[in-house]
């Protein structure tokens, strides 16, 4: 009788050890932007079902747009003590996150924003970023992080596309103007990046921006607009040759999933888009963009990357989903 029980008490044990040995095999990052403190935020429960192990903000986290710090904080503390988001805060294990302008401090701001170096601490406060953190002594709130998924690592890097930012000019149709020879980085920031690249033993690397990175076509914001800042990127993710890039994106308030192959690269870079927790732009039902793989998606929507270990592999699954389980979009690809 004893030995009966042992037996079954030893086959739990081992089961259990198998699904937790399984389950590490996986990792699940969920992220998104366009964020507002007066609007509906009906997705939280949504995206907490999908149980990710990490939540990344990609900008507008809130909508701020002052240069008054005390109502940016009001903001802020209103978001982080919403009672949906509260429990989301408890559900998800990891948040982590970057900004864009909204959220920044004022809309289109860059690196001539006055308020910058207060506006990054009350971002980290709100992304509880300890104190002794080397993110709070830096200029700008760019950071690495390197999570599991079996065997395999993957590294998020999350850049900082406001604080170094040149200014840009609209023209009469209000379009933004190309500025050839501007930058968005930074070169501390451009250096900590190589380094972060080059050399990296990630067999993923992930990297955040609040603006779009491959589309060209649209007249609104986006990396294109620093043609030679685009391109020096371009140029590094070659030279670098980190392994498994991919591109994410938020600022739009539409999702969409982009695909570019580099010259001389083997396989594509996919951009996940991912814009519009509170408020898409429903009006947009289609715009140019030669790099899109599916749909425009232009409703409240979140981002998913999915990993998981498979023998030597590593697959992954990119997925933008809505309310109550909805995808609107699904990429599988293994990452190389």
């Amino acid at each position: 009788m004893k030995k009966s029980l042992l037996l079954l008490l030893s086959a739990a044990l081992l089961g259990g050890t198998t699904a937790r040995a399984q389950k590490k095999k996986e990792l699940t990052l969920a992220f998104g932007s366009c964020n507002r403190i007066d609007l509906p935020q009906p997705l939280w429960d949504d995206i907490a079902r999908d149980q990710p192990n990490v939540w990344i903000w990609l900008g507008d986290n809130i909508y701020g747009d002052t240069d008054d710090m005390q109502v940016l904080k009001g903001k802020y503390t209103t978001q982080f003590n919403l009672p949906a988001y509260q429990q989301f805060r408890q559900q998800v294990p990891t948040i982590i996150g970057t900004w864009d302008d909204h959220d920044y401090g004022r809309n289109d701001a860059g690196k001539e924003y006055p308020f910058k170096k207060e506006s990054q601490q009350l971002a980290l406060d709100f992304l509880q970023e300890p104190p002794t953190s080397a993110r709070r002594q830096q200029e700008g709130i760019y950071a690495a992080y390197t999570y599991q998924a079996g065997s395999k690592k993957v590294k998020v890097i999350l850049l900082d596309d406001r604080y170094f930012q040149d200014e840009l000019q609209r023209g009469a149709d209000r379009a933004y103007l190309p500025n050839p020879t501007g930058d968005i980085l930074g070169e501390a920031q451009w250096q900590w990046l190589q380094q972060q690249l080059t050399g990296s033993d990630a067999d993923v690397h992930i990297l955040g921006s609040g603006i779009q990175f491959l589309p060209q076509q649209h007249p609104y914001e986006k990396w294109a607009n620093f043609p030679a800042a685009r391109q020096r990127l371009l140029d590094l993710l070659i030279s670098s040759k980190a392994k498994g890039v991919l591109l994410i994106s938020g600022d739009r308030h539409i999702g969409e999933v982009s695909k570019l192959t580099l010259a001389g690269q083997k396989h594509p870079i996919y951009e996940i888009t991912s814009s519009g927790l509170t408020h898409p732009a429903s009006q947009n039902t289609g715009e140019a963009n030669q790099y899109r793989v599916g749909p425009l998606v232009n409703q409240k929507h979140y981002g998913l990357l999915r990993f998981r270990q498979q023998g030597k592999k590593l697959l992954a699954t990119a997925t933008l989903k809505g309310e109550d389980g909805k995808v609107f979009y699904t990429e599988e690809f293994e990452v190389k």
